[in-house]
C-alpha cells in the first residue's frame, strides 16, 4: 500500500492578466517520489511551482500532508517543509558558499553544522570551495549550491525549476543522480524540466503540461518507452533536451 500524498494539487489554476497559464491541474507526489513536470517553454511549469510555494496567487487547492496551505505566505510554506530552487539558481553572489547555505537554515547552530555536513556529503565540490564567493563558482557548482541551500531548510518537498539549464550533459547527469539520492532519503521532489528524456531518467512519474493543461501523465518508465518509440509524441524540444552551454 502506497503512502498518502505529501503534496496534492486539486484543480490548481494560475492566471496572468486574466489569461490562464495553469489550468485546473491536479497532481499528487508522495514521500520519496520524483515527479517530472514536463513541457515546452511557456507551458506553465514555473508558474505551477511558484503557486505551490506561494509566490503566485492561485485558484484551486494546495494540500501539504493533508492540510490546506493554499492561502499561506511563502515563508510559512517554507517552514512547513517546502524547499524551492528557482530557475537560474539565484545564489547570493557576494556571499561565500558556506554563508549562502547557512542563511537558509532555521536550525540552531549545532544542528546547522550537521545540515552543512549533509549538503557537503552530497556535493563534495562545495566543501572544497566553502570559503569562495558564490560568483566564482561554475554554473554547475552554482546549481549544486542552489539545491544545497534549499536542503538546508530540511524540506519534505523539494521544488526544482529547470535544474539542467545551461549545464553540460555530464553535470546534468550528476544533478539528476543527486535528485534520486535526495528522494531516496524520503523527500518528495517535483522537478520541472524541458529536457524530458533526462528528467524521466531521474523520475518515478511524469506529467506533461501543454498550454497550462495536463496533456499526459504516467510512470516515468512508460513515458520513456513512448519517447524512445516516438520522439515527437511530446514535441521535438522535449525528446532529447536542450544543447548544453
Amino acid at each position: 500500500m502506497s503512502p498518502p500524498p505529501l503534496l496534492a494539487l486539486h484543480g490548481l489554476s494560475v492566471s496572468y492578466g486574466g489569461a490562464p497559464v495553469v489550468d485546473r491541474v491536479s497532481l499528487e507526489v508522495r514521500p520519496g517520489e520524483v515527479l517530472a513536470l514536463l513541457g515546452a517553454n511557456g507551458a506553465g511549469k514555473s508558474s505551477l511551482l511558484k503557486a505551490v510555494i506561494g509566490l503566485l496567487p492561485a485558484a484551486g487547492r494546495v494540500l501539504l500532508d493533508g492540510s490546506d496551505i493554499t492561502v499561506l505566505a511563502p515563508e510559512r510554506r517554507a517552514r512547513l517543509g517546502i524547499g524551492y530552487v528557482p530557475e537560474g539558481r539565484r545564489v547570493f553572489p557576494g556571499m561565500s558558499v558556506r554563508d549562502n547555505l547557512e542563511v537558509a537554515s532555521f536550525a540552531p547552530a549545532a544542528e546547522r553544522t550537521l545540515l552543512l555536513d549533509r549538503v557537503f556529503a552530497l556535493f563534495p565540490q562545495l566543501r572544497a570551495k566553502s570559503g569562495e564567493r558564490a560568483w566564482r563558482l561554475s554554473g554547475g557548482q552554482q546549481q549544486m549550491l542552489a539545491i544545497g541551500r534549499a536542503l538546508m531548510g530540511e524540506p519534505r518537498l523539494l521544488l526544482l525549476d529547470e535544474p539542467s539549464l545551461g549545464l553540460s550533459p555530464l553535470l546534468t547527469a550528476q544533478v539528476m543522480e543527486t535528485v534520486r539520492e535526495i528522494a531516496a532519503g524520503g523527500t518528495a521532489v517535483l522537478l520541472a524540466e524541458q529536457a524530458a528524456a533526462r528528467a524521466l531518467e531521474a523520475a518515478d512519474l511524469g506529467a506533461w503540461l501543454r498550454l497550462g493543461r495536463l496533456a499526459e501523465t504516467g510512470s516515468a518508465a512508460d513515458l520513456r518507452r513512448r519517447l524512445e518509440a516516438d520522439p515527437d509524441f511530446m514535441g521535438n524540444p522535449l525528446a532529447t533536451g536542450r544543447s548544453a552551454l
